[in-house]
Order: structure tokens, then C-alpha cells, then sequence
């Protein structure tokens, strides 16, 4: 009878933990979803974003005059400086939207763990960002005549931006509260993501310039080691950023 109790118990927790587990993950497709489809309504996030991008590699294209070996040293810090100033902007405005609207709070007052609000907003905010890549690298190619397409680069791409978001996110939640959050978050998240950046940059201008995967796998380990890293610190201090 004991053991029996004891197997029921053990059953009764499996079953709690699973549906905990479920809701966790529906309150992170709901967060993503929300942002989709307001995104798609408005458009206001997005077209920023890629105006400013446009923006910035048509002022490097006019800016730099170079000759096609020196361009090659330049395309990957032209790449990331674009993709970063449009990532911020999507930062900022991505939580100024939800601050503004009174979406924030709402947010807070659901009954779903708190880091469920953290990864919905990262993964939303990562599709925003992959758009923009998308959309940059294609256009780059064209205006610079190189062939940005290669497996490792948009691989390196992937891992620096899941890195840049991670952080992003946890400091845009953070400086959303104050009245200088669009001078404020590039103040506190530049620093923080210099690791990630140096690491892309070198690992994206490796693969740019043909040199081999042994020479370019330490700054690939070091972007894998930042990700896990700083995604796992943004978990659990998101709770302690967001009650502030």
C-alpha cells in the first residue's frame, strides 16, 4: 500500500511538472506571436530597423573607395557595425513599444514565470534581427561586390546575434524604466558585448578572408561560450531587472 502511495505521488509530480513545462513554453509562443502579429499590423519596428541598416552600408559603400583586397578586410566590421546600430534601435524600440502601450505591465501581472517574458522577447526580437541580416547581406553583396554567402559566416552571424540579443534584451528591460532609455542602453549595452562583437568580427573576417576553420574555431568557441553564458545570467537576474 505504501509503495503504491509512494507511485502515485511520484506520477502526480511528473504529470505537474510536464503541464508546468507546457505552460512555460505556450506563454513564450503566446509572447512571440503577440509581437508577430503587432508587428505586422504596424510595421513600425521593422522598417526602422532596415531604413537604418540600408542607411548605414550606403554611407560605407560611398565612404569607403577601395580596392577589392582592402575591401575584404573591412566588409566584416562594415557588416557588424551595421548589424549592431540597427539591433539597438530594434532593442529600444521593442520595449518602448511595450512600456508605452501599458503592455509591460500586463506582461508582468500574468501568471507565467517571469523568464518566460525574457525568451518570448528574445526570440521575437531575434527574428527581427535575422530579418534585417537577410535583407542586408543580399544588398551588401551587390553594393561591394563580394559573396557574403558562405556557411560559416551566416553561422557566425547566428551565434553573435543570438549573443548581442541576449544581453540586449535583459539591458533594454532595464533601461526602459528611465526617461533616458534611448541614451541609456547603448551606454550599458556596448560595453558589455564587446567580447561577442571582437569574437564576430575576427571569426566573420576569417571566413571572409579563406583561412581555415582550426584558425577561426577559437573565436567560434568563445561566441558559443558568451551565448551560453550570458543567456543563462540574462535568466536569472530578468526577474530582479523587471521588479525594479
Amino acid at each position: 500500500m505504501k509503495r503504491h502511495s509512494s507511485s502515485i505521488t511520484h506520477h502526480a509530480s511528473r504529470i505537474t511538472r510536464h503541464s508546468s513545462l507546457a505552460s512555460f513554453f505556450r506563454a513564450i509562443a503566446a509572447i512571440v506571436w503577440k509581437d508577430l502579429a503587432a508587428e505586422l499590423r504596424s510595421r513600425e519596428l521593422l522598417s526602422a530597423m532596415l531604413v537604418f541598416a540600408l542607411l548605414v552600408i550606403l554611407i560605407f559603400n560611398f565612404a569607403l573607395e577601395l580596392d577589392v583586397k582592402t575591401r575584404a578586410t573591412v566588409t566584416a566590421g562594415v557588416l557588424w557595425v551595421t548589424f549592431v546600430f540597427a539591433g539597438t534601435l530594434g532593442l529600444n524600440r521593442s520595449m518602448a513599444i511595450e512600456k508605452d502601450r501599458g503592455c509591460l505591465d500586463g506582461l508582468l501581472l500574468a501568471p507565467v514565470d517571469r523568464s518566460a517574458i525574457y525568451f518570448g522577447k528574445v526570440i521575437s526580437n531575434l527574428v527581427f534581427m535575422f530579418i534585417v541580416e537577410a535583407i542586408v547581406l543580399p544588398v551588401y553583396s551587390v553594393l561591394y561586390n563580394t559573396n557574403l554567402f558562405k556557411l560559416g559566416l551566416i553561422g557566425v552571424i547566428l551565434l553573435g546575434s543570438v549573443g548581442y540579443v541576449a544581453v540586449g534584451t535583459l539591458l533594454s528591460a532595464m533601461a526602459v524604466q528611465t526617461r533616458t532609455r534611448d541614451v541609456l542602453l547603448p551606454i550599458l549595452l556596448f560595453p558589455v558585448v564587446i567580447p561577442v562583437l571582437v569574437a564576430a568580427v575576427k571569426a566573420s573576417s576569417g571566413f571572409l578572408q579563406g583561412l581555415g576553420l582550426a584558425e577561426v574555431m577559437p573565436w567560434i568557441n568563445q561566441l558559443i561560450v558568451y551565448d551560453i553564458v550570458f543567456t543563462a545570467v540574462a535568466f536569472m537576474v530578468f526577474d530582479y531587472v523587471v521588479e525594479e
